[in-house]
C-alpha cells in the first residue's frame, strides 16, 4: 500500500516538473519573440536555462539536479565573461571554477539522497562543454551559435524540449 502511494506521489511530482519545464520554456520563447534582447547587453541564455532547471527541481529534486547545478554555475561564468566582467585570459579559469562549484552542489545533493552515487551525468555534461568550447575555438560552430546560446531562445527551446520529453516519459510509464 505505501509503495503504491509513493510511486503515485512520485509520478505526480514528475508530471508537475514536466509541466513547469513546459511553462517556463513557453515563457522564455515568448520573451525571445517579444523582447528581442541584445545578447551583447544581456547574455543570459545559459544562465536562465540553468535557473529554469533549478526551478523545476523544486517539484522533483530527483531529476535534473545534476544538470541544473552545473548549467547554472557555468551560466554565471558565461554571463560574467560576455558582460566583460571576466577578462578573456581568465575565462578558462572561470569555467573550471564554475564546474567545481557545480560539482560541489552535486556532492551536497548526493549526500541528501537526491542523486545516486554512480551518476555519470556530470562527466557527460563536462564533456559536452569541452566539445562545445573546442568547436568554438576551431571556428566550427554554425553562424549565430553564440547568439543563440546567449539569447532567450536557448532556455526556451531547452526547457520546452526537456518538459515535453519528461511528459512523454511520464505518460509512457502509465
Amino acid at each position: 500500500m505505501s509503495k503504491a502511494f509513493t510511486l503515485e506521489a512520485r509520478s505526480s511530482h514528475e508530471r508537475r516538473q514536466a509541466l513547469a519545464l513546459v511553462i517556463l520554456g513557453v515563457i522564455f520563447l515568448l520573451g525571445a519573440l517579444l523582447l528581442r534582447l541584445n545578447t551583447n547587453e544581456y547574455p543570459v541564455g545559459v544562465l536562465l536555462l540553468g535557473i529554469g532547471m533549478l526551478i523545476a527541481t523544486i517539484f522533483n529534486p530527483y531529476r535534473l539536479t545534476i544538470a541544473a547545478s552545473l548549467v547554472t554555475a557555468l551560466g554565471i561564468a558565461v554571463f560574467l565573461f560576455f558582460k566583460h566582467l571576466i577578462p578573456g585570459g581568465q575565462v578558462l579559469s572561470a569555467y573550471i571554477l564554475a564546474i567545481g562549484i557545480g560539482l560541489l552542489a552535486i556532492v551536497f545533493f548526493t549526500r541528501r539522497g537526491f542523486v545516486g552515487a554512480g551518476a555519470i551525468s556530470p562527466a557527460v555534461i563536462v564533456l559536452l562543454v569541452g566539445i562545445v568550447e573546442a568547436l568554438l575555438i576551431a571556428g566550427l560552430t554554425p553562424p549565430g551559435f553564440i547568439q543563440f546560446m546567449l539569447s532567450l531562445w536557448l532556455p526556451g527551446v531547452g526547457l520546452l524540449a526537456l518538459g515535453v520529453a519528461y511528459l512523454l516519459l511520464s505518460v509512457r510509464k502509465h
